[in-house]
């Protein structure tokens, strides 16, 4: 029996609109492209967001990949808010599976500076019972070490939790720890398949 639903963030109680981002600073299709590749193409993501670099030390690997944009890629990431849109079943998702006595969780791969910017839409954690964002505690998904905190801080056992996330190799983990997986493909299979496990999601 299911008494714990985890979230993952990005894709699935939000969404990334990075080119949208980028796009409002009227760089040429060109400047966007290499932009996109000396950052989010980069895979120095992942140190942001295991909180090992500071930003700082983080943008000065993503200039290092095209030095001739140093003024556009500082500019760009001077100010993060935006980067993240809201998904409006957010809120109302996580009230229902509380209100019918699930724990509701959250495991995510945050940057610290992302996440500090973008708060509007990321309120529905304040509604969730908690959660951890992995730059506070420098272990990133798809380190088991997370999500055995995540167990030890908010006491439930693997085979009664699901776990919602957009990439296998996350999944992959949970499921080593015998957690059950759904692979976040849309909100309405999401629901399906939370269904499927006679979970109750109103």
């Amino acid at each position: 029996m299911i008494k714990t639903v985890i979230f993952d963030i990005g894709n699935v109680m939000v969404d990334f609109c990075f080119d949208q981002f980028i796009a409002r600073y009227g760089y040429s299709e060109e400047i966007l492209r290499r932009i996109r590749k000396a950052t989010l193409e980069s895979g120095f993501w992942k140190e942001l967001d295991r909180g090992i670099f500071s930003y700082e030390e983080v943008l000065l690997q993503f200039i290092s990949k095209d030095p001739e944009l140093e003024e556009q890629i500082r500019t760009l990431f001077s100010d993060t808010t935006g980067i993240v849109l809201k998904r409006d079943y957010a809120i109302p998702l996580v009230k229902r599976l509380r209100a019918a006595g699930y724990q509701v969780l959250a495991l995510s791969n945050f940057p610290e500076k992302v996440y500090l910017e973008n708060r509007e839409p990321l309120r529905f954690l304040d509604e969730m019972d908690g959660y951890i964002l992995s730059y506070k505690d420098h272990v990133i998904k798809p380190d088991k070490e997370i999500y055995m905190l995540l167990m030890k801080r908010y006491g439930f056992l693997p085979e009664e939790c699901v776990f919602i996330d957009d990439l296998q190799e996350n999944l992959d983990t949970a499921k080593r720890l015998s957690w059950n997986t759904i692979r976040f493909e849309d909100y309405d299979q999401m629901v399906e398949a939370l269904k499927q496990m006679n979970v109750i999601v109103g």
